[in-house]
């Protein structure tokens, strides 16, 4: 007796095994496309020799300025300047009064007269004991007409009377001397200016007590005056914009008062020491300004060109990864990434500029990116259109 099975019936378990078969087919599939190491963009390291311009703040200082104080304790009698007057080298500023200067000046003079009258009376008897010994000489050569001891008292008395003469005259040098600091200390009480420039404070009007830096009537000083016709430029420079830098380097800057214009200096002075606080290194620009258009105390925008002396590593900055542990770039070397600890140093356009365990043509990826551990494979696919320098 044969048992007969409906098509209908077995139909799902086909249609199981079948489903089987083809959920086996893709998880095979899937194995094989994880196995395959992922594809990466890259570019190569560059060397090239670094010329760029950056835009540092800076600040107009005058050449020379300074705080005129008098030198002694005085009177202001008349002043000759405002703020704002233009003075000359040896010009009077102002002109003060000191009434006891003129009493020890009228004392000064008699000291010095009385002692050239001094002076001139041991002259005087100098001249007779040397006339008087030189007669008893002579007569002392006919024996018994003179004693021996008036030729030797005429004689020392004559060398009394030269240390005499010699003390008189000492007298009077200190005297000249005394009387001479005393025209001395008046000279001060004109006050003249140190050098060409302009008066940028007053302080005192006439009547005002003034005196030396620190004494009685020297709260202030009287004016102060800035050489204008030549600014210094004072420019703080990162340490890693600093080398490369000679002195006599021509240095554009603008200032905000004339938009739109550009101003020239040369570089003068460099500090050749970084601010431990700041990290930047001084340098001075020397400015011409004889119109006086520039005016100190402005801050000015310097177009400070940056160059190295030898060609260093360039990188697309995008390569450049950071964390808050490291900054590195991913560099493939047979096809296995690694990190390397890079210190970053000038942009130019879209490259950075790097420092580390790097050499020109080595592969880095493109992005860099902590996602790519270091030790995993990755496939290079170097980039044929690398952003480029400025």
């Amino acid at each position: 007796m044969s048992l007969k099975v409906p098509f209908l019936c077995c139909l799902p378990v086909v249609i199981l095994a079948c489903a089987s078969c083809s959920s086996g087919n893709k998880s095979s599939a899937s194995v094989n496309t994880t196995n395959t190491p992922p594809s990466v963009d890259a570019v190569k390291v560059s060397s090239q020799t670094l010329k760029i311009t950056v835009h540092l703040p800076s600040e107009l200082t005058p050449y020379e300025t300074v705080d005129v104080y008098s030198k002694v304790t005085a009177f202001v009698k008349l002043i000759k300047v405002d703020r704002g007057s233009h003075v000359r080298s040896g010009q009077l500023i102002a002109q003060l009064e000191a009434p006891e200067l003129t009493a020890q000046r009228a004392e000064a003079e008699a000291k010095l007269n009385s002692s050239e009258s001094q002076l001139a009376a041991a002259q005087a008897k100098l001249a007779s004991d040397e006339s008087t010994y030189e007669k008893l000489n002579t007569a002392a050569a006919t024996p018994g007409v003179v004693a021996k001891n008036d030729v030797v008292v005429a004689e020392k008395t004559t060398e009394a009377d030269k240390a005499q003469m010699a003390a008189a005259q000492d007298n009077v040098n200190a005297a000249r001397q005394a009387l001479q600091s005393i025209k001395e200390i008046e000279s001060y009480l004109e006050v003249r200016a140190p050098f060409d420039g302009i008066v940028t404070q007053r302080n005192v009007h006439p009547g005002a007590l003034v005196g030396p830096a620190g004494g009685p009537g020297a709260s202030l000083p009287i004016v102060n005056i800035q050489m204008v016709s030549r600014l210094r430029l004072v420019v703080p420079v990162p340490e890693n914009y600093a080398a490369g830098i000679p002195e006599g380097t021509k240095v554009n800057f603008t200032v905000p008062a004339y938009p739109g214009q550009t101003f020239s200096g040369t570089v003068a002075r460099v500090s050749h020491a970084v601010d431990q606080k700041t990290r930047t290194m001084p340098v001075e620009i020397d400015v011409t300004n004889p119109a006086g258009r520039l005016a100190p105390g402005t801050f000015s925008d310097v177009l400070w060109p940056v160059q190295r002396p030898q060609p260093t590593l360039f990188l697309p900055s995008s390569a450049v990864a950071s964390t808050f542990q490291r900054v590195f770039v991913v560099r493939i070397n047979n096809n296995v990434a690694e990190w390397v600890d890079v210190k970053t140093g000038a942009t130019s356009g879209n490259l950075t500029e790097v420092f580390g365990d790097l050499h020109e043509g080595d592969v880095v990826v493109l992005r860099g990116t902590d996602e790519i551990q270091s030790g995993s494979h990755v496939t290079a696919r170097l980039s044929s259109a690398a952003p480029k320098g400025t």
